[in-house]
């Protein structure tokens, strides 16, 4: 089954709390969070503040998607803000490869603290650079679109790097989460090419239909047959 991870970065700030509540009403797996930090990639968003006041919310687990320099330095201040009474052992916490020489340690030190890990790859980041990681990660962020900026169209060259992460993955238990300019319109293509878990802002936070329904359309979406 197709998980959907509605991204908050497309949300409206103002209602925050109101657009998670909707999105896990509304059929969502997870809540995508954002994380960055100008200087990773180039632009500012969310910090531990706001994975606080969403946390308490919703039962459907986090994805926190750490776009920033020397993760390792925030991984616990992040799970603290969310590890509330809930389980967050279905929550997770990704870590850019880029971002540091001893990516083995940063992961085990997010498995540490009893929540998933996770390592992501920009799109001209090879996936070798994974390869020694898989008996690490419980899951692999293909960016499909240059990190830092919400509503960007999807890289089509990445569906390759799609089928060949499912490749690599082979048997083992790790999702291939896809994250950049998922619409309906492309849903099923990126699926089919072997990801598990779509991310999906602009594409469920636009104002054109509810959020169920934005959500329902991309659903739809892949389990059409061809």
């Amino acid at each position: 089954m197709i998980k959907i991870a509605p991204s908050i970065l497309s949300a409206d700030f103002s209602k925050l709390g109101e657009e998670v509540k909707e999105a896990e009403k509304g059929g969502a797996d997870l809540i995508h969070i954002d994380v960055m930090d100008g200087h990773f990639v180039p632009n500012i968003t969310v910090g531990p503040i706001v994975t606080k006041a969403i946390a308490p919310l919703i039962k459907i687990p986090m994805d926190i998607h750490l776009m920033i320099e020397n993760p390792q330095d925030y991984i616990k201040d992040f799970v603290k803000t969310i590890d509330i009474g809930r389980d967050i052992s279905k929550d997770c916490v990704s870590v850019h490869v880029e971002t540091s020489p001893h990516i083995h340690r940063v992961l085990k030190e997010i498995k540490n603290y009893g929540v998933m890990s996770g390592v992501a790859l920009n799109p001209a980041t090879p996936l070798e650079t994974i390869k020694y990681l898989l008996d690490d990660i419980d899951l692999v962020v293909i960016m499909t679109v240059n990190p830092g900026f919400e509503g960007q169209s999807f890289i089509e060259s990445m569906i390759p790097k799609i089928k060949r992460a499912k490749g690599l993955i082979g048997d083992k238990n790790i999702d291939i989460l896809v994250d950049g300019g998922i619409t309906a319109e492309n849903a099923k293509k990126i699926a089919d090419a072997g990801a598990t878990i779509l991310v999906a802002g602009s594409a469920v936070f636009n104002k054109r239909d509810s959020i169920e329904n934005n959500i329902k359309k991309i659903r739809e979406a892949v389990k059409i047959r061809v």
